[in-house]
């Protein structure tokens, strides 16, 4: 949520030096790891190993998703997958194509000029099947475009298996609902930084698209949740990013006046969404506001959180609970 100065960063790192122990792309979650191959969903390699480094390859997938589904998945020559390819194969697997293509034609017609994996990143991150790696473990963490370990794959074929056919129908019932309005033609220049993002990791402290010092060390590109904000709104050029000056999700809130706060019901798009366990009037503190994302609609948002940059229904009854107020910055 906020920057750390260059010297904590650097004690960090020292300090989450590589060890023995040390976390990698390979064995994050060695349990989920075992629990797939012992399923058959996603087997150990001919050496008896597990391999969660290596990529996971069209054929493999082919074989786990029929192994879930019951059905026979297309099967693939390809040696690797990019995240964006992997969840669009599974997004296929569970039936939920028509989905994702009502909310990238959704977008598209509201001019907001959608990347072409937004639909289905949208529906792929709904259904939770990505998962963000601690601060110290940032390099862990994979862009869209890259290719997929058979680890982060073992997270998203085991999430698919707790889960069960509830998440997709959950999915298809509030995904099929996404709307969008007119935009005026600020919000539209904002919303379209917004959602060109879709996908990306959440990093603490993150801004930018890859590494970077100009804004405060950054080790891995992506975006905290009022990092997220700060590059849609300022780095990014928008007019009125110049209102905005703090750079945590509290200090956004509380460069408003209190009569400035707006209410869930008085929301429209681009204003900034606040959540934590504050009151509508209470003072906006670090421990009392600690999220904030940026409204597509009055039902819809766009924020960086524990699914990376993705869309959340503003509607959700745990969501309303932790809302504490917006502000109006176009």
């Amino acid at each position: 949520m906020r920057r750390l100065p260059i010297l904590a960063v650097a004690l960090a790192t020292l300090i989450a030096a590589p060890s023995a122990h040390a976390k990698t792309r390979g064995n994050w979650n060695l349990p989920q790891q075992e629990s797939v191959a012992d399923e058959g969903v996603l087997p150990r390699l001919s050496d008896g190993r597990f391999h969660g480094e290596r990529p996971i390859t069209g054929a493999q997938l082919a074989n786990a998703l029929t192994v879930i589904t019951g059905e026979v998945a297309a099967n693939s020559s390809a040696a690797t997958l990019s995240v964006t390819a992997f969840d669009a194969r599974i997004v296929s697997a569970l039936k939920l194509d028509d989905v994702a293509a009502h909310i990238q034609r959704t977008a598209r017609e509201a001019g907001l000029k959608p990347p072409r994996y937004f639909g289905t990143e949208v529906v792929a991150r709904f259904l939770g099947l990505r998962t963000n790696h601690p601060f110290a473990d940032d390099a862990l963490e994979l862009y869209p475009w890259e290719a997929i370990t058979r680890a982060e794959a073992a997270h998203s074929l085991q999430t698919l298996l707790d889960s069960g056919d509830w998440a997709a129908q959950h999915a298809r019932e509030q995904l099929l609902t996404f709307s969008l309005p007119r935009y005026g033609a600020s919000t539209k220049r904002a919303l379209r930084v917004a959602v060109s993002k879709i996908g990306m990791p959440y990093i603490w402290g993150g801004e930018t698209d890859g590494k970077s010092s100009r804004y405060g060390y950054q080790a891995h590109g992506g975006y905290d949740c009022s990092g997220f904000v700060w590059r849609v709104f300022k780095l990014s050029g928008q007019a009125a990013g110049k209102r905005i000056g703090g750079r945590t999700a509290a200090q956004m809130a509380g460069e408003i006046r209190k009569s400035q706060r707006l209410r869930m019901d008085e929301i429209r798009p681009g204003d900034l969404v606040f959540f934590g366990r504050a009151s509508f009037n209470a003072k906006a503190t670090e421990a009392g506001v600690d999220h904030v994302g940026i409204a597509l609609s009055e039902h819809w948002m766009i924020h960086s959180s524990a699914q990376g940059v993705y869309v959340s229904s503003l509607d959700e009854e745990w969501r309303r609970e932790r809302f504490t107020w917006a502000r109006r910055v176009l």
